[in-house]
């Protein structure tokens, strides 16, 4: 863990983390975009940096993914996502960034579980969600908003259902992103299904030496810490060197938010 991140941990004892300080804050703004995918308008959440609206520097982007029971502005309105980040960038604790927070659910519904699913499909309506990500969420921010976009400034992370389509995302295109966090998660159906779907593309040398992190993180009560272990020893397998917190705690906020202050502390370095 970096300096940074050791700094932002000794936090955790309360929410003196997340709480909103008197210092520079970014802003919330709510987009919205046509989605080419679904044929619908779909709305996502970003964030930007103290500093973005009078300046002209670009950003390196975090997208930011819910889980099951969640919509795009969870992260801000529950998970104070936007004031974690700026107690974090006000301390230089972590790089300056824009955060995207877009909708996780496409209303196209296929449950977990059932291994004669095809492999990308996701949780609870949220199936296709990835074909959504590349073709319209992350050219709209790209051509929207001052991110930089090699692939040394893009991170993905998510908790739960989040975290199954950060790896989903990550599976299919794992040069896009230098950083991967998956909180309370890992591949959620069938692993040695997802795995065999996603093999060739994850063995590239090329794509693994360039992930510069690698990052799960789950409570020792979480419902999913077996699902994280397994899917930590698939990478291990494919040849990646993931890190693995096992931390107190659930399937819950507390930990989540935990868990963005300390991934977002060790990403864009």
């Amino acid at each position: 863990m970096t300096d940074q991140g050791k700094q932002a941990v000794s936090q955790f004892n309360g929410t003196d983390f997340m709480d909103r300080k008197d210092v520079p804050h970014g802003a919330v703004e709510r987009a919205f975009y046509c989605s080419s995918a679904w044929g619908e308008g779909r709305r996502m959440q970003v964030y930007t940096p103290p500093g973005y609206e009078t300046g002209k520097d670009r950003y390196p982007a975090l997208y930011l993914l819910h889980g099951v029971g969640g919509t795009d502005d969870s992260w801000t309105s529950i998970g104070r996502a936007n004031f974690i980040l700026d107690n974090l960038i006000a301390n230089k604790w972590a790089q300056p960034m824009i955060v995207v927070m877009p909708m996780g659910h496409t209303g196209q519904f296929n449950w977990i579980m059932p291994t004669e699913r095809p492999i990308d499909d996701g949780p609870g309506g949220n199936a296709g969600f990835e074909e959504d990500f590349f073709k319209n969420i992350k050219p709209y921010v790209e051509s929207h908003y001052r991110v930089r976009t090699d692939r040394s400034s893009r991170a993905i992370a998510g908790f739960s259902m989040g975290g199954d389509q950060t790896l989903n995302i990550f599976g299919s295109r794992p040069k896009d992103f230098a950083y991967v966090g998956v909180f309370s998660s890992g591949v959620i159906r069938n692993s040695r299904h997802w795995e065999k779907g996603h093999k060739d593309i994850l063995s590239d040398a090329e794509a693994r030496e360039s992930v510069k992190l690698l990052w799960f993180a789950t409570g020792i009560e979480d419902f999913m810490l077996s699902r994280t272990q397994e899917s930590v020893a698939l990478f291990k397998r494919i040849g990646f060197s993931p890190v693995f917190k096992e931390s107190d705690g659930g399937h819950t906020w507390n930990n989540w938010q935990k868990y963005l202050n300390e991934f977002s502390t060790q990403i864009f370095r």
